[in-house]
């Protein structure tokens, strides 16, 4: 009875029909439903139920073809889930209360320490784009993964090593030197992070063969469990490690989350013989601009009226794929022309001449910009999680019965939200979405990420009226209750259910084969990019609101200022970013139907 009357309240709110419409345009009724968002890219048929191999071209360690019974599915990803559970403890020790150290400890300003922990989340989410690059194009994502784990230790170990210097140093203690030591150890911990967010999810994902239908859809759960265990870790530093640096001290509340790191170190080198490697391809990076170059000296060339002249190899050779011709973005057809021969051995350069497949290489990242672009906003809403929430809660009435709760252990909600919503997802909204749509994931990952949208602007109003109604009680004299902040972390972590992991799923998925590292890292970009903006927002709003003497929207006093209208400021933008994504995933699904029609 339930399940009927959840599917019938969602056909009469028109939730699925309207996305529906708007995600997959109106030929999507006569598209294969299996793969909503799929790329144009021709895989193998699938494997025979009995195939021993796996058929993606993953090898095994030894360099051979991988053995499905004794290698990837869940039993490795126990391993690689295990790393990035102790990565999370890592990083979210950090990133939750670093806000709080940097005012108490580091004597910043309210507007500086937000903007620092915006900008050092925003660079621990940029510098995945090297370790993607080193994946794809030289190590691998194993040895990728190894490599930056070791420098997140030292990193972690520098930390924690400068957490103490107050009490090394004694009288002769140096704020300076706190300061850069603190700073050495915050920016090797985003370096190290550059290796392991783009590989690790990559990783995890090779351990399921595409070619085989039973595989391939447990690796759409797996992306959500990745989620879980990021938030496990969260949610162990939210409590317990809070608590620890508020009431023991940074030195310690820092040296636990490093052991964890020198634990997830040693367990993931131990899960080396059961992990399925896929070869490197070498660099995409050096592919695309291959083909930017060539397209531009071909400039003067007239492209064919038809494109089975273009360049193309015989049979795919990398990865078992080749990617079909699509009429959009025909300027870089030119990347492809076979020019009349000259006796010039240069024509056949790969910086004069591409196959089809390396052009729409680029055109597939050029069709996911947009929606790319889309996700910013979103992440720069999360980033109030971690900086001007604390802020407004540590302003509030942090008492709750007999307990005194520390103003960033209300990300717990945040956390809390996310492993109930995960469950209910996979195993409720998703059945039920499906019963609706006919669609394999039920919600296609457009309206995922849609719906993750929604919620994020619904999020911000609650938290522009709250801080509204603070204030007012302020005032009076009347202290407010910081519980009040944890619907606002509850509704920011369902979103983050449906766009956080949904966007980590379609850039692994719509990448080109030899990509997949730098696609999720192209996924976490985001998280960077809407960080900087957040930084660049507060600095603008304060720049702006404290002129004349005046205290501005977020003074150090937050009963003097006005975060509320802050807040509604990126309530609004998050409307028309809302907008905007809505108009760019009806374009890109229907440029992905003409073209697999």
């Amino acid at each position: 009875m339930l399940r009927e009357a959840l599917l019938g309240s969602l056909a009469q709110l028109g939730m699925l029909d309207s996305f529906d419409a708007i995600a997959e345009g109106p030929e999507a009724q006569t598209m294969d439903t299996q793969d909503e968002e799929r790329p144009l890219i021709l895989h193998l048929p699938p494997q025979d139920e009995g195939s021993e191999f796996s058929r993606d071209g993953t090898v095994d360690i030894y360099n051979q073809p991988a053995l499905k019974q004794s290698t990837g599915n869940w039993r490795a990803c126990f391993f690689i889930l295990g790393v990035e559970f102790s990565e999370s403890v890592a990083v979210f020790s950090i990133a939750k209360n670093l806000v709080t150290y940097l005012t108490g400890t580091l004597h910043e300003s309210n507007v500086d320490a937000a903007t620092t922990v915006s900008t050092w989340i925003g660079s621990s989410f940029f510098t995945p784009l090297i370790g993607a690059f080193f994946a794809d194009t030289f190590w691998g994502r194993y040895w990728t993964v190894l490599i930056f784990l070791s420098v997140y230790v030292i990193g972690m170990l520098t930390l924690t090593a400068s957490a103490f210097l107050p009490l090394l140093m004694g009288s002769s203690y140096d704020r300076g030197v706190h300061r850069v030591t603190a700073y050495l150890g915050l920016y090797l911990v985003a370096l190290g992070n550059g290796g392991i967010k783009p590989c690790v999810a990559a990783l995890g994902a090779d351990q399921f063969d595409a070619s085989d239908p039973v595989e391939r859809v447990t690796k759409g759960s797996f992306f959500n469990w990745y989620y879980w265990s990021v938030n496990i870790g969260s949610l162990l530093s939210a409590t317990v490690l809070v608590w620890v640096q508020d009431n023991i001290g940074w030195g310690v509340g820092l040296a636990i989350p490093t052991v964890f790191m020198m634990s997830g170190l040693s367990a993931f080198v131990t899960g080396r013989k059961v992990y399925r490697y896929q070869k490197v391809r070498g660099s995409p990076l050096t592919r695309v601009f291959q083909v930017v170059v060539a397209a531009l000296r071909n400039y003067h060339l007239v492209l064919p009226e038809d494109c089975s002249a273009l360049h193309e190899v015989p049979s795919p050779t990398e990865g078992n794929c080749k990617i079909q011709h699509t009429s959009q973005f025909r300027f870089f057809d030119k990347a492809a022309i076979v020019a009349p021969y000259s006796g010039d051995k240069s024509a056949m350069s790969p910086w004069r001449l591409c196959t089809v497949s390396q052009v729409e290489e680029l055109k597939m990242l050029l069709r996911m910009f947009p929606v790319w672009a889309s996700m910013v906003l979103f992440f720069a809403v999360t980033a109030q999680m971690s900086s001007t929430f604390i802020e407004q809660g540590a302003a509030m009435d942090n008492r709750v019965g007999p307990f005194t709760v520390p103003p960033a252990s209300l990300s717990t909600f945040d956390i809390i939200s996310v492993m109930v919503c995960i469950p209910i997802y996979d195993a409720v909204l998703v059945p039920l979405a499906r019963r609706a749509t006919g669609k394999e994931r039920g919600l296609s990952q457009l309206q995922r990420l849609g719906v993750g949208l929604a919620l994020s602007v619904v999020g911000m109003v609650y938290a522009a009226l709250l801080e509204a109604r603070r204030l007012a009680l302020a005032r009076t004299g009347t202290p407010m209750s910081i519980m009040w902040q944890a619907p606002a972390f509850a509704v920011l972590g369902a979103g983050e259910v449906f766009t956080a992991i949904g966007i980590l799923e379609f850039f692994y998925d719509q990448s080109p084969g030899g990509m997949k590292s730098l696609g999720t890292a192209l996924a976490q970009l985001p998280v960077a990019v809407g960080n900087y903006l957040n930084s660049a927002v507060l600095g603008a709003v304060a720049a702006l609101t404290a002129r004349g003497g005046k205290p501005g929207w977020i003074p150090d006093d937050l009963n003097e200022g006005h975060l509320d209208y802050f807040f509604w400021l990126i309530a609004a933008l998050g409307v028309v970013n809302l907008l905007h994504f809505l108009y760019c995933s009806q374009r890109y699904r229907g440029n992905n139907n003409n073209t697999a029609s």
